[in-house]
Order: structure tokens, then sequence, then C-alpha cells
């Protein structure tokens, strides 16, 4: 799976930089490790935060921080002369979300189009980190995280992780098609293929399939349709791993997580659980309202394809 060379802006601040500020408080002994605590908070990931310390980009309570510092809840953070707020360290909230066409997935956009952040409901700490990305005109299943650790992990390229999509298709399908886009297809960066493709039926030159990638290059499945002179005309991923979009979370609606779910994902990331932040009431009426009726805890099920 490619990494985003591009990260979204933490939730910042102004706040004075490290060297036009005299507090003397000092870093802790006894906390997490600086370039773990900026990982979690989605900026990037550890080797990327070491790099950022080493380059005196970060302030730990005033201070240019150095490797090998720890920091505490108490720590006062800063990047780049931006104060940054953090997650906690032991729990984490996970969301599913249905993404319509016709939104993108930064935080904001030049263009002035709707983000899949603007629908999401509010953090009491830290902020939402998109695990992947959909294109602005693909819909459906879409994660989202607390946790910035998880999200780098899952969003590897060693992680290899299954991600299924029902396309339709607008031409005519052969067999011999359908093989090379599984054996292997030189795209412009790279050799790209399908790990399983499966008739979904259709009548006449449209017809739809079901696409398995165990990457995610940006527009990789319509490049690969592509390849072939055929032309994608609807794209929606349904499964991301073990986990499908529930039949009655519509699009542009999100439901949380559950346990189980949650604790795949850090099982596939080779991380440790962590607890389950509690939602608020104001989040469960939320997520009510959208499903019409009042059911308590929606939880993301895994269930078959949409």
């Amino acid at each position: 799976m490619a990494t985003r060379s591009r990260r979204d802006s933490p939730r910042t601040q102004s706040t004075p930089s490290a060297s036009a500020t005299t507090d003397s408080k000092e870093p802790s002994r006894t906390g997490e490790k600086l370039q773990k605590v900026l990982a979690r908070a989605g900026i990037g990931s550890r080797r990327e935060m070491e790099r950022w310390i080493e380059a005196g980009r970060v302030a730990v309570n005033g201070k240019t921080a150095k490797l090998g510092d720890r920091v505490d809840d108490r720590a006062r953070l800063a990047v780049d002369g931006r104060a940054l707020e953090t997650a906690p360290a032991q729990e984490t909230r996970c969301i599913l979300y249905h993404k319509p066409p016709g939104e993108v997935c930064s935080r904001s956009d030049p263009e002035g189009r709707r983000t899949v952040f603007g629908r999401l409901p509010s953090v009491k700490t830290g902020r939402w980190i998109s695990i992947g990305r959909l294109d602005f005109n693909t819909s459906g299943l879409l994660l989202f995280t607390t946790d910035g650790e998880l999200a780098n992990a899952l969003m590897h390229p060693s992680s290899n992780i299954e991600r299924e999509y029902m396309v339709r298709v607008l031409g005519d399908v052969t067999q011999d098609m359908l093989q090379r886009m599984v054996e292997g297809v030189m795209l412009e960066d790279g050799v790209a293929r399908f790990a399983d493709i499966q008739d979904g039926g259709g009548d006449g030159v449209n017809r739809w399939y079901y696409v398995v990638l165990m990457e995610g290059r940006n527009r990789e499945v319509r490049r690969l349709w592509e390849s072939q002179g055929l032309t994608v005309s609807r794209l929606k991923r349904v499964r991301y791993g073990n986990v499908f979009i529930p039949s009655k979370v519509k699009q542009g609606h999100w439901v949380e997580m559950e346990r189980g779910d949650i604790k795949s994902l850090y099982q596939i990331g080779g991380l440790t659980p962590k607890d389950m932040a509690r939602t608020t009431a104001k989040d469960r009426e939320a997520m009510e309202r959208q499903f019409g009726k009042r059911h308590g805890r929606g939880v993301a099920k895994k269930t078959g394809r949409s």
C-alpha cells in the first residue's frame, strides 16, 4: 500500500516559538517517548517524528525537544511553533463513515468542496485521523480513529490489508482482460494487480464486479480497468479488512465501531489494543437520529456485501 507523503496538519493554535519562551519546566523522565506521542496525534510515523525532533521542529514546555525526551499528559507540545493537542494514551475511538461521491478526504479544500470531516462527531481531545483515503468520485467505507499510531500502522505498505470494492464497468469485458488484471499490469507507478475479481452481474455493456486490492495507491482500481480500455462508471469501497459497511449506514452517515472490530484493526497493525473511549450522550443521540429511531448504541457490524 502506498504511503501518504502528505499529512494533514494537526489541530493547532498560535503559540510562541521554542526559542522565545522561557518556561524552565523539563520534559518528563518517566512518561512516553515523545515520538510515540506525536505519532499518536496523527502527524506521521514514529520514524518521521524522530526526524522532526532532530530538525528542531518540536518543543516541549517551551524548549526545543531532543531525541530521548519523554513526556506525560501535562506536557505542552508544539510543532513548528504551534501548539499540538494530543489524544489520551490508553483510549481510542474508531468510527466507520459511509462516504458519498463529491467529498474530499482532506480537512479543507482550496476549491471549497465538502470534506468528509464536516460530518463527523466532535472529539473531546485529539482529532479524527483518516485510515486511508477515497478519491472525490468514489463512495463507500472510510475508517477514522483518534489514534494516529494505529492509522500509520494500517497505512504502512507491510500491512497487506484487503480492500474490497464494488465497481460498475462500461464496456465489453473479456476473460483475458480479467486474467491480465489479476496477473499484474504495468502502470505509471509500477505493477498493479487485483488479488481477486468476482462477477457481480449486470445487463449489456454495464456490468458489476467485486475486486480486491492489497494496497491503496491513488485511483488504482480505476487505472487498472482503464488499462484494458474500459471505463469505471461507479466505484464503492464495501470492505476494509474484516469490516463491511452495515446496510443501515447510508451515505453521509457514521457509526461507532464495535470492540471486536477495533481489536482486529490493532492486531492487523501489530499493536496492543487500547480501551474504547466512551461515546458521549450527544454523539449517541446524533447517531440515533441518522437511523431515524432510538435504538441504543450503534455499532459497525460484520455483515455481507451491501
